[in-house]
């Protein structure tokens, strides 16, 4: 009998029961994911403090996590149509190659001060990390539903190393910028200048074969759920009758808008809730006496709490089930908030934990999340629409950085965290509606055309 057959866990590394070229996919997602953890390190460790410093304002600094998410609102766009009309190789790489140089542009704003253009840039930052976040979907193209959620949770994975590295060299790259003449807190930005280039390269030269190649007529029709039905067109359309057409850019079906809008309201709580708590934690740390360092420590047990548990997470969303790892992720969060807000603000280990746990909320409602909408789509509609969820993703972080700031100046960090973990409970009645038309794994019906 087999571990499986048993209901013992499956200790075979994420990948091992693909196809031959799904691991190949897997290995370089992974490679490049360390490059750019480094990179996606930078804006959510020093991007408040850099504003603050600027600007002269805790009230303004927020902005900056708002800036880098709105523009990831704009990179999501653009990355999920060149994923559709090109493939997903030259979209990841293109992602990164623009955040690079995002990231060059905040080093230039910041050595001559220059607050226009460090918004500017902190925009084209966004489009890095974007692609960051858009990769886990790269490694649940070629995976079988069984496994999609252990191949997400291995690209997220593999952000830990650079994610968690990036922010305990804030001294370092510190003092490296200070040497020539930069801002001390912009020499992150320089190491995410080289870490979303070194991605782009990796992508761009070894991510064969695509994992999602590009959509041609042919197979959007294969993949619309009216194809095979006669006078139908390749978008959905009735010829015969003229009837209005689906934009192959969204769900097609009922069950298939169900569970996109599912797994993202899933996705975009968690984004609103990590991104407002987190944004403001390095500001109220150093309010209360704690150096730069100090934060940094929080901030990289904070990353590491969002990536790398990402292993156990895929495998519980694969084996209890999607929506059952989604309401711990709203549970989670709300357990991260309360203790945020009623954290000593001198105690670094109430803050850390508070962190962790929020970063770890996070974590379970971003896989669960992707699973729910890789679920729910045909491959022919998976990357514009994954690019429209991303789009709601950055929306939300963008919103809830701009108001962190507003929200602690007037009412103070404790207030923002009580906030967080209350809005954590919205996912309850989502869930319960959803649970009405999952199979018992937790997910929703699989549409035509899934491999």
């Amino acid at each position: 009998m087999s571990a499986d057959a048993e209901g013992l866990p499956d200790l075979k590394p994420p990948g091992a029961g693909e196809a031959p070229e799904q691991r190949r996919i897997l290995t370089v997602l992974v490679l490049s994911q360390i490059l750019s953890g480094a990179g996606l390190a930078a804006g959510i460790t020093v991007g408040a403090l850099l504003a603050e410093e600027m600007l002269g304002s805790t009230g303004m600094a927020g902005v900056p996590s708002a800036l880098f998410t709105a523009g990831a609102a704009l990179g999501a766009v653009g990355i999920g149509q060149v994923c559709r009309r090109h493939g997903r190789r030259p979209g990841l790489a293109l992602g990164y190659a623009v955040g690079s140089l995002g990231s060059l542009g905040v080093v230039v704003a910041a050595a001559v001060g220059s607050v226009p253009l460090l918004f500017l840039t902190l925009l084209v930052y966004g489009a890095g990390t974007a692609t960051n976040l858009m990769a886990r979907y790269a490694g649940a193209d070629r995976a079988s539903p069984e496994r999609r959620g252990r191949a997400v949770s291995t690209v997220l994975f593999a952000t830990t190393l650079g994610a968690v590295v990036g922010p305990n060299l804030v001294t370092a790259t510190g003092e490296f910028a200070h040497v020539w003449g930069i801002p001390r807190l912009a020499g992150p930005f320089l190491l995410a200048t080289v870490a979303f280039g070194a991605a782009a390269v990796v992508l761009a030269c070894f991510l064969r074969p695509d994992p999602l190649p590009p959509v041609r007529p042919s197979s959007d029709a294969a993949s619309s759920p009216t194809a095979t039905v006669p006078g139908t067109d390749p978008d959905g359309g009735t010829a015969a009758t003229g009837a209005p057409k689906v934009s192959p850019d969204l769900p097609a079906t009922r069950a298939q808008r169900r569970g996109v809008a599912t797994g993202t309201t899933v996705m975009v709580i968690g984004q609103l809730v990590m991104i407002a708590v987190m944004t403001m934690t390095p500001v109220h740390m150093r309010a209360h006496g704690h150096d730069t360092q100090a934060a940094g420590l929080v901030i990289a047990l904070h990353v590491g709490a969002m990536f790398l548990p990402s292993p156990l997470t895929g495998l519980l969303v694969d084996r209890i089930g999607r929506l059952w790892m989604a309401a711990a992720s709203g549970l989670t969060l709300l357990v991260a908030g309360v203790l945020a807000a009623l954290a000593p603000a001198h105690s670094l280990p109430a803050l850390a934990t508070a962190l962790m746990l929020l970063g770890l909320g996070w974590n379970f409602g971003l896989i669960s999340g992707t699973a729910i909408v890789t679920d729910a789509l045909p491959p022919a509609r998976r990357a514009s629409a994954q690019g429209l969820v991303d789009v709601g993703l950055a929306i939300a972080g963008a919103a809830a950085g701009l108001s962190s700031g507003a929200a602690v100046a007037l009412g103070g960090y404790p207030t923002l965290a009580w906030t967080g973990g209350i809005l954590a409970l919205a996912t309850v009645p989502v869930l319960a509606l959803a649970a009405r038309t999952a199979d018992p794994g937790g997910r929703t019906p699989e549409p035509a055309g899934q491999p």
